[in-house]
């Protein structure tokens, strides 16, 4: 009886364990991005394969990802981070690969390794969206309109405090744009140590007027609440604030710079199956789509862009708010990954140590 009661506990905890994997955690960026992303993927994912999905947010996820796998105390499943974290998480042995032949191929049948932009398939990280750091002004609260990247930087023709992130990357490309280098001398510039110098120049002229923000979403706040009559920011949350919200403000794209963010999975992943279905699915050409109708973030896949239309407001055009749109792009940076990968610890420190000082 006792060797029968043995096995019976044995299966039901067989059932009870089968029963709690059936589930996914994603850490994102919080806001209006999880939003988009709760809509088009996790909604969709739990419905089609009954698999719940447990959304968590963190200002960065790289930065508690790391934690944990350093730890060994892996709670998170999927976590979407920027390129460059993406590639130096991986090298550090923090991620699992993901075998590519998960990821399902366009409607015509192109295979996906075709399909996804150039450089958005990685050994350990799918793409999902191109972005963009753009800034933005609050047409309530600046008299005329800026067109530049160097008119952020110009106090005295706009006057008011500015909004950046507390960050060295973007910033720094920035500065060195707003002060005259052309985008495609950018990073070779930042690799000397007279173009950092330059860079932290130009941002020592509007020091004393710099607001400094961490979270995405604080920008728009920044900016509604007029704290900063010019913030940088990530262009799909001034969309979404200007667009869904009714807030006057206005993205000025030129000097923008375009990255990804990608999915991955942490080393040590509870639920790893599920996590490489949950990213097979939510990246797939339809899903891609989905999310464009809820913010303006381009696909990461090609066959995405004929099936990107309306807002989910049914009237606004989206296609012109993406940061991939042509009139969008004249004068547009691509981040260089390899470059932060390789940067990202000395530069940090310095901007620390200037911001300090």
């Amino acid at each position: 009886m006792k060797l029968k009661t043995a096995l019976l506990a044995t299966a039901l905890g067989g059932v009870a364990f089968g029963a709690a994997a059936q589930e996914v955690t994603v850490m994102s960026w919080g806001g209006a991005y999880t939003k988009s992303q709760v809509e088009a993927y996790h909604k969709p994912f739990t419905a089609e394969f009954g698999i719940a999905v447990n959304s968590v947010d963190s200002d960065n996820p790289a930065t508690p990802i790391k934690a944990q796998v350093e730890a060994g105390n892996v709670t998170v499943d999927v976590a979407d981070v920027e390129f460059s974290d993406a590639v130096r998480l991986c090298d550090e042995g923090l991620l699992e690969e993901i075998d590519l032949s998960i990821l399902p191929d366009a409607p015509d049948g192109t295979s996906a390794e075709d399909d996804f932009i150039e450089g958005a398939l990685q050994d350990c990280a799918v793409a999902n969206i191109v972005w963009s750091t753009v800034y933005a002004y609050n047409t309530a609260n600046v008299d005329g309109t800026p067109t530049t990247i160097g008119d952020f930087f110009d106090t005295a023709k706009f006057p008011g405090k500015r909004g950046l992130r507390k960050s060295a990357k973007a910033t720094l490309e920035m500065a060195l744009m707003a002060d005259g280098v052309p985008a495609g001398e950018v990073y070779d510039l930042l690799e000397t140590d007279e173009g950092v110098d330059r860079a932290f120049a130009k941002l020592d002229s509007i020091k004393g007027d710099i607001v400094w923000w961490e979270a995405g979403a604080q920008p728009p706040q920044l900016l509604a609440d007029g704290e900063v009559v010019m913030s940088t920011a990530y262009n799909g949350r001034i969309f979404n604030a200007a667009v869904a919200e009714g807030q006057p403000l206005e993205v000025v794209w030129d000097g923008q710079i375009l990255d990804f963010d990608l999915f991955v999975i942490p080393k040590g992943a509870p639920n790893k199956e599920e996590a490489l279905k949950f990213i097979a699915f939510s990246t797939d050409t339809q899903r891609l789509a989905d999310q464009a109708s809820w913010i303006s973030y381009g696909p990461a896949r090609k066959s995405s862009g004929a099936l990107v239309g309306l807002f989910n407001d049914g009237k606004t055009e989206m296609a012109p708010h993406m940061p991939t749109a042509a009139a969008n792009l004249e004068n547009a940076l691509v981040n260089n990954f390899e470059f932060w990968v390789d940067n990202d610890a000395e530069l940090n420190e310095r901007f620390n140590a200037w911001l300090s000082q």
